[in-house]
């Protein structure tokens, strides 16, 4: 058996998204020792295999963050230290707040160094000149539209990807925009998403009763543009002029005032309801009793709450952004409609809620199945310990 790998999992903050708490977690269980470095924000979990290097965003906690390694790097890697120092002085960064952030890296030195923003890959290039693997996790806003808005990230992409050992691509669409600023191909492996084995047992049928009850629908997410939720709000206005009986509910939409009015202009006060951000056990139980889950998105990676939505047999209808179309199999999986079509949305909830009972289990089963096969913590943990793998084994 190979040795196992010293694994850092960098997102600035402990603890932090639920991809990466289920990440950290699947990590821990295979034998490799994994390091998380960043903020404390709330008391992390304790798991056995995992090391926290964490500070409080005090004044205090931060100089005695930074005392003790700068202390622990001058007595055994002093060396080391000098080098970074001197990259420190040479970029700018010779600010005491950058020497708490960097010097723990420095001083535990692990094999792969996983940074899951691109934003922050200038900060961490360093990391390879001391043997440390840098793999980046290429998400979300970060790819698929900040470099297209902003001249100077897509040129700090454009000269720092090339150099970067390895990337963690959320879906096959999102791998291929960032080879556009330079990330070499075949550098890029696509591990999706990982919902815990829990999601398909808990799970239980949830057909749909059209004529009977309000038809639920539910969307989860930031009220931003990129989500799409304007489109949403002008396709229900199409279902109440077709008579349609529904509710639509946005959590996390809560004090979006341009949506509040929307809303108004639109006469779907009865209609629409915006609620703000719930706790993850909370979301999950809205996202089983609703009739569809939609995404209206703009751009994406591929969403989350779609595949926990997809495991817990609750039917989807997607836009067709980013790697949505990858999970999301048009009348296999779910539905999967244009982007910024208000129109295609209100046709595709009508089409669905005329589904037969039949209809609407065949595509719940199929939908579980994807999930069942490329969709599980299992999986997610295996591809990325394939990632770390391969880069410790390129030249």
């Amino acid at each position: 058996m190979k040795a196992p790998l010293k694994i850092a999992i960098y997102s600035g903050r402990v603890c932090s998204t639920t991809f990466i708490e289920r990440l950290v977690s699947g990590l821990s269980k295979s034998g490799h020792q994994v390091y998380l470095f960043g903020i404390l924000n709330r008391k992390p979990i304790r798991r056995s295999g995992v090391v926290v290097v964490g500070y409080r965003l005090r004044r205090l906690s931060k100089l005695w963050h930074l005392l003790r390694f700068g202390l622990l790097l001058w007595l055994f890697k002093r060396r080391d230290k000098q080098r970074l120092d001197a990259h420190l002085q040479q970029v700018g960064k010779a600010d005491w707040y950058s020497k708490v952030k960097y010097y723990p890296v420095l001083w535990y030195s692990p094999d792969v160094f996983h940074v899951q923003w691109a934003k922050g890959v200038s900060d961490w290039i360093w990391v390879q000149d001391f043997g440390m693997k840098l793999v980046l996790s290429l998400r979300g806003a970060h790819i698929n539209y900040s470099p297209i808005a902003d001249a100077e990230l897509a040129a700090m992409y454009e000269e720092y990807f090339p150099q970067v050992a390895g990337f963690h691509a959320v879906s096959k669409a999102i791998g291929l925009e960032a080879a556009q600023y330079g990330a070499e191909k075949s550098r890029i492996q696509v591990v999706y998403s990982g919902l815990a084995a829990s999601f398909l047992k808990s799970a239980a049928s949830n057909p749909l009763k059209p004529g009977k009850n309000t038809f639920q629908i539910l969307s989860v997410g930031r009220p931003h543009w990129i989500k799409g939720y304007s489109y949403a709000l002008d396709a229900c206005k199409q279902l109440v002029a077709a008579g349609f009986d529904f509710e639509y509910t946005i959590i996390g939409g809560a004090d979006a005032i341009e949506y509040q009015y929307q809303i108004s202009d639109l006469g779907l006060d009865n209609h629409v309801r915006l609620v703000g951000q719930q706790s993850f056990d909370t979301v999950q139980e809205q996202i089983a009793e609703a009739d569809l889950m939609l995404l209206p998105s703009v751009k994406e990676g591929v969403a989350n709450v779609v595949l926990e939505a997809m495991a817990l047999r609750t039917l989807v209808l997607s836009t067709d952004c980013g790697g949505m179309a990858e999970v999301v199999k048009p009348h296999e999986t779910g539905f999967l409609v244009p982007i910024r079509s208000a129109k295609a949305l209100a046709a595709a909830v009508l089409a669905l809620a005329e589904l037969s009972e039949t209809e609407q289990e065949q595509l719940l089963d199929q939908a579980q199945e994807l999930i069942r096969q490329q969709h599980l913590e299992s999986h997610m943990v295996s591809g990325m310990l394939g990632l770390y793998t391969s880069v410790m084994e390129a030249d």
